[in-house]
């Protein structure tokens, strides 16, 4: 529609210039204007401010000057008409796209919601589009939001403000992400997003060892330092290359990379009798492999043995090929 609108602003401008071009042409050859005189009475002619002309005109040009009269009032006027509804029909066109993403948002639920779409902002929804699971990102940046509202569910505003929050459906969403580059801004998402909702697992970025302990106190379930996870990441390429190599490929995306999942046992309670983890026998069935198991309170054994009993409400890591993963997914008809 926007494209229409362009054409029809293209072809009302290309006339208003046609107008302009045969007056001039028309008074300098059929009166005997000078070039700057003819510009002159074609301006008054077809604006018309009813200014005396440079010289009494004879039937011929009278004539001409009705027609040009007559050929501007109608070709202005459709230009006035064309810009018109462009105007109207954009600010139409932005009512229609805000509420259609207020429509979106208030079916959500369980959802992720992102604050800041700068480089891990970004990122992070990035990762959250490959796993498929619902994200909103809040954003004050006009020019970011027009970028890439086609690829993302935006709320424009600040972050800080509960109004926001609270449109975003930060009291039925699951997670909060806070991205934002200022620390002292970060903090008051945690502090404003846990009020709230008490139940929300916030994560929050941090620039400095010291603002660590504030966001935890603040409220934030996990604190991230990029710059620190950075720093690790180059140190430890150089001291075990091939193991940081090997686990960054478990990170990638594609066909020939391997996953890590985190299954929930209810999820193979009602395929299975599981009472240990040698029961599910994941190995034969799907190629899989336990890495990891998680306990109800959140205790982590990395490589359990066999025969470790299953508790309700653990998780089990496990280890895979996409295709092993999906045979994974499919057998115990898991949603990933």
């Amino acid at each position: 529609m926007i494209r229409l609108f362009r054409s029809k602003i293209y072809l009302a401008l290309s006339l208003m210039v046609m107008v302009l071009l045969v007056g001039v042409m028309g008074y300098r050859y059929i009166s005997d204007y000078n070039w700057l005189d003819a510009l002159y009475m074609t301006i008054i002619t077809v604006t018309t401010v009813g200014f005396m002309e440079v010289k009494p005109l004879d039937a011929e040009a009278k004539i001409f000057t009705v027609m040009l009269i007559i050929s501007s009032v109608i070709i202005f006027s459709f230009a006035l008409s064309v810009i018109t509804e462009y105007i109207l029909s954009r600010n139409s066109l932005q009512l229609l796209k805000k509420k259609k993403v207020k429509n979106q948002i208030n079916s959500l639920s369980n959802h992720v919601i992102v604050c800041g779409y700068g480089r891990n902002g970004m990122q992070a929804a990035e990762r959250l589009k490959a796993y498929k699971r619902p994200f909103i990102v809040i954003e004050r940046d006009k020019e970011i939001i027009e970028k890439y509202e086609d690829e993302v569910l935006f709320v424009e505003g600040d972050a800080n403000e509960d109004n926001v929050l609270i449109e975003a459906g930060v009291e039925r969403a699951s997670y909060l992400i806070a991205a934002l580059p200022d620390d002292a801004e970060n903090l008051f998402v945690v502090l404003s997003a846990r009020q709230l909702n008490k139940n929300l697992f916030i994560i929050s970025r941090a620039s400095k060892v010291t603002s660590q302990k504030k966001l935890e106190l603040g409220g934030a379930n996990k604190v991230i330092m990029p710059d620190k996870i950075g720093g690790d990441h180059m140190a430890s390429l150089v001291v075990i290359p091939d193991l940081i190599t090997f686990m960054d490929k478990l990170s990638m995306e594609g066909e020939h990379t391997t996953n890590l999942e985190e299954v929930a046992i209810e999820d193979f309670a009602d395929q299975v009798d599981c009472n240990s983890l040698r029961d599910l026998d994941l190995r034969r069935k799907t190629g899989c492999t336990i890495i990891g198991y998680i306990e109800p309170n959140g205790k982590y054994i990395i490589n359990p043995e066999a025969d470790m009993p299953l508790m309700p409400k653990s998780k089990v890591i496990v280890l895979g090929r996409p295709e092993q993963i999906r045979k994974l997914n499919e057998m115990f008809h898991i949603q990933s």
